[in-house]
């Protein structure tokens, strides 16, 4: 396993960390059945290999994340890592509610402390009518002071004048999460946004490094584009793990052939590793990549559940489906689907959490027309 300094927290991470929000499971993917033994197993393997970082979150897996992970630390593997999850900022109502949400994680996890605990999905809103509102800041470094979290940081999802504006809205901050990959260098914190955090000596995490698994398995378009002399996630890795303001990328893995697979990368990462030949290459496969993908949903699932029973991110997959794979396919996937999306009430419950800021309400009826 190759280590990276992680910001100023004289901290050293694994190139690669574990990302606990797509865990097997026995029914829907990141639902709350997880196939508890099987994660387990992959933690293990993935801590005994030298991944040092594990991210969870309140919301992962239906809650149910937060439990399995606290699980797999038994044994001895609580001292072999360096654990992170995240405030549920959409439940601070008042100044109280961030104590009690952090108590209850703590709970949940079966620990005394968490090392590295963040601020989840940060925008401008969440920012000045939550963060500042409620004092969480203050609250925060309660915590700190209290030894129930070590380091504080935060994610985010919004544009780069919001990045900036909460990088440089409190002092304290040791780290940040970011969505980066060769697709989104232009969109969310953007490229100047990891390298603006960084120059203030922030570690900075590296999430969606295959932006919701689309990298993994990209469109024939972007697949021609790639050489074949690496995988397709070992491109989108390698891209990332060149930049050296870049402390280490989240992975979220699903299996333990993932696990396996994503281990073997890792172990030959480094910064600088890319030519200018390769660099070019993945500047082409994203404009090819930009002229294809018509929603750029994750499957992040933040959406769900809807309150009108849409599958929101199987319909955003079969309308995608019509750029890269034709209509007959993608028209396969949405006749599966037990409800259309002419059932959109237009409520937008779904675009007030959607981190990639997709107007569903607009698109959901241009989407119908697509497949009737």
């Amino acid at each position: 396993m190759e280590y990276r300094k992680f910001g100023n927290t004289g901290v050293e991470i694994s190139a690669l960390g574990l990302g606990c929000m797509r865990f097997p499971t026995t029914n829907e993917p990141m639902s709350p059945d997880i196939d508890v033994d099987e994660a387990i197993k992959m933690i293990h393997h993935a801590i005994d290999e030298g991944v040092n970082y594990l991210d969870t979150a309140y919301p992962y897996h239906g809650g149910q994340s937060e439990i399995v992970v606290g699980k797999s630390l038994k044994g001895g593997y609580r001292e072999k890592v360096y654990l992170a999850t995240k405030a549920p900022v959409w439940m601070i109502n008042r100044e109280e509610d961030f104590e009690i949400n952090l108590d209850e994680q703590l709970r949940k996890l079966d620990v005394e402390y968490i090392d590295f605990y963040l601020l989840h999905a940060l925008s401008l809103d969440r920012w000045n009518n939550t963060i500042l509102k409620h004092n969480v800041l203050g609250q925060l470094e309660k915590a700190k002071a209290a030894g129930k979290i070590k380091h504080v940081g935060f994610s985010f999802h919004d544009d780069y004048n919001a990045f900036q504006t909460i990088v440089d809205g409190y002092d304290k901050w040791e780290f940040c999460q970011i969505q980066f990959n060769y697709i989104d260098i232009h969109n969310q914190a953007e490229l100047k946004g990891l390298k603006y955090a960084a120059s203030k000596g922030l570690g900075v995490i590296v999430m969606e490094p295959l932006l919701g698994g689309k990298l993994a398995t990209p469109p024939a378009g972007v697949a021609k584009v790639l050489s074949d002399t690496k995988t397709p996630v070992e491109w989108a890795f390698d891209f990332i793990w060149d930049f050296e303001e870049v402390s280490f990328l989240l992975s979220g893995m699903g299996s333990m052939e993932q696990i396996k697979e994503n281990l073997v990368y890792a172990s030959r990462s480094s910064v600088g590793k890319l030519s200018e030949d390769d660099l070019k290459m993945l500047e082409h496969a994203k404009v090819v990549y930009d002229t294809m993908a018509l929603v750029p949903c994750t499957k992040c699932a933040y959406c769900m559940p809807c309150p009108f029973g849409l599958d929101i991110p199987k319909i955003y997959e079969a309308y995608n489906k019509t750029a890269s794979v034709g209509l007959r396919e993608a028209k396969e996937i949405y006749q599966a689907l037990e409800i259309s999306a002419e059932a959109c009430q237009q409520c937008k419950e779904c675009e007030k959490v959607c981190p990639q800021k997709i107007m569903s309400s607009d698109l959901m009826s241009e989407i119908h027309k697509v497949f009737i």
